[in-house]
């Protein structure tokens, strides 16, 4: 079966400023605990959710290593070998 593929990439940072006086580690990355518990998994949600909406493709995860927390791949997969008519 030949294939193709075209990769593109969305990616955050995150960025948080402390006062002059902050002693490092003094919340405890409560940010980053905010980001993990909240706002990514709502984010991943409607990416899914308005993928899911797009006709003739399918949408996954797939995992090349590295840890979840680092990195999200979202796959989408279109069979052009199953008899469907070419459309965009």
């Amino acid at each position: 079966m030949y294939q193709e593929d075209k990769t593109f990439t969305l990616r955050f940072c995150l960025e948080v400023q402390f006062p002059d006086d902050y002693e490092g580690d003094d919340d405890h990355h409560a940010w980053v605990r905010a980001w993990e518990s909240r706002m990514k998994p709502e984010l991943i949600k409607t990416v899914f959710d308005s993928l899911r909406r797009t006709p003739h493709w399918s949408v996954h995860t797939r995992n090349r290593g590295k840890s979840p927390e680092d990195e999200i791949e979202i796959v989408l997969e279109r069979d052009f070998s199953k008899s469907q008519p070419f459309s965009l």
